[in-house]
């Protein structure tokens, strides 16, 4: 489906449903019905996280520390196009992993449908919404069932009238990484609901969990056969990689193709460099493009030549280094060793840096950044991303030279 009409249906449609539901909690609350006490323990917890892939590495953390908290059995609920990334985690078994199709409105339509009965089937004590501003999240917590009901809540900040139907109102922290954030969620399970705002203790990044994800034989041999049709990998070779790709949603992410360009000549310059370009194979055109401006034998067109998650994981194992538009991919190679620069522009790494130990976000501070944000569904009026621009070759090679030395 097309972003604007999942817009204009969370506003229109999401905005009545949420009043509504808002309106027979009141009655149910006013009734003496549904009070959470500060001995509630949730055994069996789902977790809401639909349309943002890298969203579930950032999530890791949380679902860990819920794990650990409560012994609980984890459940997820996300888009089925993007359930590889949580299965890639490991931590959500493969029965608890649950998909809504979203590729027509029809199949969409009827999986909700389904999913509402399925929720109620499995009685979840807690509901936790991952997902920051979205309406169409925040009514499938409620129709969920479950008892609790964990996710963000404006208060008197900025953000996008979701219904006051939650049990556990967390306020969404804009100065907080997402990883803190997430993290918020699960905390207010250990706090009265009555507190106001939610959560009231900090939160330290450096105490969360990160997920790593270690290389499989099988998985390197079929990268490298694949590599090998292109261009004779060999093991005094330093391949780095490039995602000129943004997604389908926010093209302003996207990093001039010419500084891509620019900078992998001066990659090349380094005598075992190979350069390859990722991404889906919508990507592939830009990776013909760079192709035919380097002139070169060492450069790989591998956009759409992997078959799943899987193997881009491992291909980032058998790399040193990533240079990556603000998406998915970045995050996915933070659970790797693999040395990953992120071109920051209309978001901040703040919010959405990688979380590696070998994550290098970079990033221009323009006045006007970041514009696309939870208060405003990701929607922006520009048209000429200049702080993206601002970031050179020059300086993103400096960030690259210490592993190609």
């Amino acid at each position: 489906m097309k972003l604007n009409f999942m817009r204009w249906v969370d506003y229109w449609v999401g905005i009545p449903i949420c009043l509504l539901f808002s309106l027979f909690t009141a009655i149910k609350r006013g009734l003496g019905f549904g009070k959470i006490d500060e001995r509630f323990k949730p055994g069996k917890l789902l977790f809401i996280e639909l349309s943002e892939m890298g969203s579930t590495v950032l999530a890791y953390g949380a679902m860990q520390r819920a794990k650990e908290l409560f012994q609980a059995e984890l459940h997820f609920l996300i888009f089925d196009e993007n359930k590889e990334s949580v299965e890639l985690l490991g931590i959500i078994p493969d029965e608890n992993l649950h998909t809504i199709r979203s590729k027509s409105f029809i199949h969409f339509f009827f999986d909700t449908f389904g999913m509402v009965f399925k929720m109620r089937r499995q009685r979840f004590d807690a509901v936790i919404d991952l997902e920051l501003f979205s309406r169409f999240t925040s009514i499938l917590c409620f129709l969920s069932g479950a008892r609790a009901n964990v996710g963000y809540y404006k208060y008197h900040m900025e953000g996008l009238y979701r219904g006051t139907f939650q049990t556990h109102k967390v306020m969404y922290n804009p100065y907080y990484h997402m990883t803190q954030n997430f993290m918020s969620l699960i905390s207010a399970l250990e706090e009265v609901p009555t507190n106001q705002p939610m959560v009231k203790k900090h939160i330290r990044r450096e105490d969360i969990a990160r997920a790593k994800v270690e290389p499989r034989e099988d998985g390197r041999e079929t990268v490298l056969r694949k590599l090998r049709e292109q261009f004779e990998i060999k093991d005094n070779h330093k391949l780095v990689l490039l995602n000129a790709g943004a997604g389908n949603f926010l093209a302003i992410r996207k990093w001039p193709l010419e500084n891509f360009i620019a900078f992998s000549r001066q990659a090349l310059e380094m005598p075992d460099t190979v350069i390859a370009v990722v991404g889906v194979p919508a990507d592939h055109e830009e990776g013909e493009i760079i192709r035919e401006k380097l002139k070169t034998e060492r450069f790989i067109n591998f956009a759409g030549e992997t078959d799943n998650l899987r193997e881009l994981v491992e291909l980032f194992h058998l790399s040193v280094a990533l240079v990556t538009n603000d998406s998915g991919p970045a995050h996915f190679a933070s659970l790797t060793d693999i040395r990953v620069i992120t071109l920051f522009g209309p978001e901040t790494p703040s919010l959405y840096g990688p979380v590696g130990e070998q994550s290098f976000p970079m990033y221009s501070n323009y006045a006007c950044s970041p514009c696309v944000s939870a208060y405003n569904h990701r929607k922006t009026k520009c048209g000429d991303n200049k702080c993206l621009q601002a970031i050179t070759p020059e300086s993103v090679f400096e960030q690259v030279r210490p592993v190609l030395e």
